[in-house]
């Protein structure tokens, strides 16, 4: 491998980044994409064709990893990839789960935050991995290429890359705000409709 090959850098720090925040949600997978869509947009060093199958693979192999740990029986690893999760969204993906199936797999990977009880719950319920496949596959393609598309944005705005990946990854925060709180104000509102029924 050529390490002087800004591509020989770019393809595997894309597939790393997206794998590792894909597992273990400490890396913004969703800026990093973004970051690489805006390389590719503003120079020649990356292809973005190539950006959003590379992006596709790291997020299908994480999601599928985070699925099959605990679906294949290991209790330790359900309750280390599910310690930072909320009891109430466990509780809630798996209550939606089991009425929406594969849906629920394409919505929890596109909602921020949504992934992990969605696919912690599938495990749970032993949902067939002849659905989830097709479903993980489906989802990590479209959250590719919507992230790619904030990427494409600003490297349309400004020529320079520096400035186009400062920028995609500062539109991608702003987009991940913006649905978590839209989430929030929904869950707020399903709750209060909830509280009004149990009072009637």
């Amino acid at each position: 491998m050529n390490w002087t090959d800004p591509a020989a850098i770019g393809y595997p720090v894309l597939f790393g980044g997206v794998l590792l925040g894909s597992i273990i949600p400490i890396v913004p997978t969703g800026a990093v994409v973004g970051a690489a869509a805006a390389v590719a947009t503003t120079t020649d060093h990356l292809s973005l064709p190539l950006v959003i199958v590379v992006a596709t693979l790291g997020a299908y192999v994480g999601d599928v990893v985070t699925f099959g740990v605990p679906r294949l029986g290991s209790e330790a690893a359900f309750r280390w990839i599910s310690r930072r999760q909320p009891a109430e969204r466990l509780e809630k993906a798996r209550d939606q789960f089991t009425r929406r199936g594969w849906q629920i797999v394409v919505i929890g990977r596109l909602v921020p935050a949504g992934r992990i009880p969605v696919l912690l719950a599938a495990a749970a319920l032993s949902y067939p991995w002849r659905r989830l496949l097709p479903a993980a596959l489906i989802a990590c393609v479209l959250w590719a290429v919507a992230y790619s598309l904030l990427g494409i944005v600003s490297g349309g705005i400004f020529d320079s890359p520096l400035i186009a990946t400062l920028l995609a990854t500062v539109l991608v925060l702003l987009v991940t705000v913006l649905l978590n709180l839209i989430a929030r104000w929904r869950r707020n509102k399903a709750e209060a409709k909830e509280k009004t029924g149990d009072r009637a």
